[in-house]
């Protein structure tokens, strides 16, 4: 068997996609055996050139310092990001193995930059010099935000706490690797069988032959239904057979536990501790008192107690109205669907069941008017009369997936903004959910500009037969929130990767951009962009759209107690000196919960935001930043929806600035003053 050396010798006169340094990766030509060399190669050559750069004839400044720094590190991104992706979208055990291979490289290289102390005082002396070299407000903030990450990465640690801090990031980054492929292998080991087909009443008919094409691909007779977001919304909200919605709601709520239907298999109970404790250290080790004081160094919110109080004002005022909604529930179901004890897996299906007798709608109602290519349309239209963008489908490099989509986006002028890789349909070796994610970073360098590329993802259900995907209003909220993101980091005016579109920007601001283009999904004149019946092509009837506003904020109490119950869980286990995180989510149940979780619930394992992605002690970020964009909207609303002036303003203040500026000061740049909570509350239904 080859060692990295020997592979690294092997593949050093063979082209290795993830080494080019020009144009859009190559996705196809990608496989598992070229990541390791390429990793090992650029990590080699850019600590060359930081010595490099260190040692050459002081003064340092911007351009023989950060500059080519900025340089080098967008190297290493361009080989990494598409690496990453991969093991997102088309995750294998190859992949996976080099992933995971190159986890603690990553690791120790960016600890081995974060630690030095000869880099941290080049970038002081940078900083100290700034208004004599006429850096401009950006290059200072990036001067700002790079010393903060010096100090935050150990660098006024004695050397024997270096080294600790350095273990304690290899091993969370394996940690969280190996949480998000237990997730991932836990849904992909379970199916749930049908061979009566009266137990699929309720459940809509793309759903079903889907199913039933998946069962005539493991050779079997009936329906099989994976176990992926789409398809377990599906069954939850709309089967009728009771155990049917049972079955895959446990699978669901326990994956990658100790209980369910693969239970103990990939259990993520011990990983998640060793991540809490992990972390805990991290934090003591650069003198916090807990991780929630340290992940709000990078955030707007100044304390944890600050978070704490935020989340809980807004329990007081959103909990009473949950309860009712859940009260009007729970007699409903009894006394108009015969279920006298609502169970959790009822909730969803008992829900819509009153939602279409309430206001005569349904999810399924309003599918048949979002057939995917209107939608896509009708959006990149929504956006051409805001920002007077013009987004078009084009020949791309070759993609992971035969469904993946390639976009150039264009502004007012003509002049190219950059590209978007769209794959939105869910299948095996992908996991659950819907994101955005960078391929490429906007950079100005030695006179040439690279444009920023975008992937967009989701887990939608695919084309049935000779129709399109056919998305449910929320699906489409989904895809223009995800958009959104895109946008931001797509028509960003910064040319330096670490403050360009979302890189650098307040965690608990970075979702102002995606959860504000939620709002056009919802108004008469958008929804005439963006719907067109599948057969006939004709709009959303007025009566239907009456229908959709009126229920609009149907279970707006559940849902927001539902995220406030994560945000809490998330900001008081990252703020309390425990690893017992299943006595943490007990707590904030039986005080903003309003429907009673099983005892096999194990929602915490799942919880991939906080044990595997970017959100530790940022789940809050959610409400936080939709106050925000709430209050951003509302703009919209007095001046006009497709006001030009408004959303060109919206552009240059929010989505061109990267993080340049304070979040804060960018928001009252566009608006004129500080976020209220007056629109947050009014969108959802809720009295200020």
């Amino acid at each position: 068997m080859l060692d990295s050396l020997q592979t690294s010798r092997l593949l050093h006169n063979m082209k290795n996609p993830l080494l080019d340094s020009e144009g859009l990766p190559d996705f196809s030509a990608i496989r598992a055996e070229h990541v390791q060399p390429a990793i090992e190669r650029i990590i080699e050559e850019n600590r060359a050139t930081v010595r490099e750069l260190l040692a050459q004839p002081r003064p340092f400044t911007w351009q023989n310092l950060v500059e080519p720094l900025e340089a080098i590190e967008d190297r290493l991104s361009r080989a990494w990001s598409p690496v990453s992706h991969l093991s997102s979208v088309a995750n294998t055990p190859e992949l996976r193995a080099a992933y995971n291979a190159c986890l603690p490289l990553l690791s120790d290289y960016s600890s081995e930059l974060g630690q030095n102390r000869e880099l941290f005082e080049a970038y002081a002396e940078v900083r100290r010099n700034a208004e004599r070299e006429g850096l401009n407000r950006a290059q200072i903030k990036i001067l700002d935000d790079e010393l903060r990450g010096f100090r935050l990465s150990g660098v006024d640690l004695p050397e024997d706490r270096k080294q600790r801090f350095r273990e304690i990031q290899q091993e969370l980054a394996q940690l969280q690797a190996k949480f998000e492929e237990n997730l991932l292998d836990s849904a992909a080991a379970w199916v749930l069988r049908v061979r009566d087909e009266r137990r699929l009443a309720g459940i809509p008919a793309d759903v079903i032959e889907r199913a039933h094409a998946h069962a005539a691909e493991r050779g079997e007779d009936g329906w099989s239904f994976s176990l992926d977001g789409a398809t377990y919304q599906a069954v939850v909200t709309h089967a009728d057979d009771r155990e049917l919605r049972r079955e895959m709601y446990t699978a669901w709520l326990t994956r990658a536990s100790d209980q369910g239907p693969t239970a103990g298999q990939f259990d993520n109970t011990e990983c998640m501790r060793r991540i809490l404790e992990l972390r805990r250290e991290e934090a003591e080790l650069l003198g916090k008192a807990n991780f929630a004081e340290l992940s709000l160094e990078t955030k707007m919110a100044e304390s944890p107690a600050q978070v704490i109080g935020f989340l809980e004002d807004l329990a007081r005022r959103v909990r009473p109205a949950a309860q009712q909604e859940f009260e009007e529930l729970r007699v409903f179901a009894r006394d108009e669907l015969g279920v006298a004890d609502l169970a959790a897996w009822d909730v969803a299906w008992a829900g819509e069941k009153l939602r279409k007798a309430r206001y005569a709608i349904s999810q399924e109602e309003l599918r048949p008017y979002f057939p995917l290519p209107r939608v896509l349309d009708g959006m990149f239209a929504i956006f051409r009369r805001l920002y007077g963008l013009q987004v078009s489908e084009t020949q791309g490099p070759p993609a992971w997936h035969p469904d993946v989509r390639f976009f150039e986006i264009r502004d007012a002028e003509g002049e190219l903004r950059g590209h978007l890789f769209m794959d939105l349909f869910a299948r095996a070796q992908k996991r659950s959910g819907a994101w955005m994610d960078e391929a490429l970073n906007r950079f100005r360098h030695a006179d040439r500009l690279q444009h920023p590329v975008a992937h967009l993802c989701c887990n939608f259900g695919k084309p049935s037969g000779n129709r399109p995907a056919l998305l449910t209003h929320d699906e489409v909220q989904t895809l223009f929130h995800e958009f959104g993101h895109c946008l931001h980091h797509l028509l960003t005016r910064v040319d330096y990767p670490t403050a360009a579109g979302i890189n650098g920007v307040e965690w608990d601001a970075v979702e102002l951009p995606s959860q504000f283009h939620e709002n056009f999904t919802w108004d008469r004149e958008a929804l005439d962009l963006i719907s067109g019946h599948v057969e006939t092509g004709e709009p959303l009837p007025d009566a239907l759209h009456e229908r959709m506003i009126a229920s609009r904020n149907f279970h707006a109490g559940l849902f927001l107690v539902r995220q406030l119950e994560f945000a809490l869980f998330d900001m008081r286990l990252h703020a309390a000196s425990t690893t017992a995180f299943e006595d943490v989510l007990r707590e904030v149940r039986e005080q903003v919960a309003v429907i009673p979780a099983p005892e096999f619930n194990r929602f915490a394992h799942t919880f991939s935001h906080i044990f595997a992605g970017g959100y530790a002690a940022g789940y809050y970020s959610y409400l936080w930043a939709e106050v925000m964009s709430a209050d951003a909207f509302a703009a919209f609303e007095e001046a006009g929806l497709f006001d030009r002036a408004t959303g060109e303003r919206f552009m240059r203040c929010i989505l061109e600035k990267g993080s340049t500026e304070k979040a804060a000061v960018l928001f009252e740049h566009f608006r004129g003053r500080p976020p209220t909570q007056d629109a947050f509350l009014r969108h959802h239904g809720i009295a200020a």
